[in-house]
């Protein structure tokens, strides 16, 4: 049963009481073909409204994003100082959910969705910074899911890990470095169940770059006894001068540039097995944690763009439930063939995403070492895009799908 507050939108029975007792990790989910937004508890809805959103040459882009900021009195720094009363920013370049006295039912606003004044309003007050925020083309809906992939919270252990290859993240925009994150050794810390103030952690998974690459040749470089500087993911005078002597030394062609055969000797070397094509990344508090190498099996077939969202954790076995959403995979010609995916997966698909949980996997210690920072409220994207400009200083992981309307 729903209460209606006006023409266009309503709100579970009892929903504000369930909110005001305690914030629940909800999502928020907007859908340009239909021109709305559903509030998530789970796969439970708790809100839905009307919108207006990105006309034609203003397209309002699609993808996961998270509420960076909010203020109830904003003005356009964009479009002549505007009022965007009850403003919660998506992004930096100036996305975002605010009250308007026109939402006409049809794509109307210069990118930012607008939201009926009275639902924009309670709207505020039932989120907070850090609230995921799904906008797609067509209807999507979070639901349940089970994979022996998905992480659960596991009690801490008292070593550090030593051979995850977890390293420190570094932000698409900031350059400064971040101390990678370690395990607590007391073997007193509070059981699984108790770490419900830590903040939710947000987590990537998609296709190793270039700079990721080269982090993990400078780091085996100087494991290997050949000094290639602190690993930065960028080759300077250091790594290639080091590169050059592990060329000498093993009878490779002394080029100092890296290749296929080069990355292959080096982990060979080092006894790392074959390289790893995957990685996945950890934030937490809209900052940089640490990153881990993952595998992706038929790496030709797309990862598609997958949200889920951890919640509802058992206080009893200390075990969760995940949510998820599959979003609609719009990946340029120019990225598939950087990636080499000549297979795109059906987004609409019977269990696209268990397939694509199948072909992923990832080291025993480091699904340990993400257990014991689970929380209440963590999140999981897998996607193809990788860092885009929008993931950077201040920010959860922003995967944009797409950034131009259809037409």
């Amino acid at each position: 049963m729903r209460f209606a507050f006006g023409f266009g939108f309503a709100f579970v029975l009892g929903a504000s009481t369930a909110l005001a007792g305690g914030q629940p990790p909800l999502q928020i989910v907007v859908s340009k073909d239909q021109q709305t937004l559903v509030v998530y508890d789970g796969d439970t809805v708790i809100a839905t409204s009307n919108v207006s959103t990105g006309k034609k040459g203003h397209a309002t882009p699609t993808g996961v994003f998270s509420i960076l900021e909010k203020r109830r009195h904003h003005k356009s720094n964009i479009y002549s100082n505007a009022p965007m009363p009850f403003m919660q920013r998506l992004t930096w370049s100036g996305i975002a959910l605010h009250a308007s006295g026109h939402v006409p039912g049809y794509p109307a606003s210069h990118g930012c969705v607008r939201l009926p004044n009275s639902f924009a309003k309670q709207l505020f007050k039932m989120t907070d910074r850090g609230l995921h925020v799904l906008i797609s083309d067509r209807q999507v809906a979070p639901s349940p899911i089970a994979n022996a992939f998905l992480f659960q919270p596991v009690a801490a252990q008292p070593a550090l890990l030593s051979d995850a290859m977890l390293r420190p993240s570094v932000s698409q925009i900031h350059q400064g470095s971040i101390e990678v994150a370690t395990i607590d050794p007391n073997p007193l810390a509070a059981p699984v169940a108790e770490k419900k103030d830590e903040p939710p952690l947000r987590m990537l998974i998609t296709h190793r770059g270039q700079r990721e690459q080269m982090l993990d040749i400078q780091a085996l470089l100087n494991q290997l006894g050949y000094a290639a500087g602190v690993p930065d993911g960028y080759a300077g005078a250091l790594t290639f001068e080091a590169i050059k002597a592990f060329q000498t030394a093993e009878n490779i062609a002394i080029d100092g540039r890296v290749t296929d055969a080069l990355v292959d000797a080096l982990y060979a070397k080092a006894g790392k097995g074959k390289p790893p094509n995957g990685q996945l990344l950890v934030r937490r508090n809209f900052e940089p944690l640490f990153e881990i190498p993952v595998t992706i099996t038929q790496p030709e077939i797309a990862l598609g763009t997958h949200f889920l969202q951890f919640q509802d954790i058992n206080p009893a076995t200390g075990k969760g439930e995940w949510f998820a959403t599959t979003m609609d995979n719009h990946l340029p010609g120019p990225m598939k063939k950087r990636l080499g995916i000549t297979v795109e997966e059906d987004a609409t698909a019977f269990n696209v995403l268990q397939r694509t949980l199948a072909r992923i996997s990832i080291a025993d210690d480091a699904r340990q070492r993400i257990g014991e920072l689970l929380t209440e409220g963590s999140s999981l994207t897998i996607s193809d895009m990788g860092l885009g400009q929008e993931t950077g200083d201040g920010t959860d992981f922003v995967t944009i799908t797409r950034a131009k309307s259809k037409s």
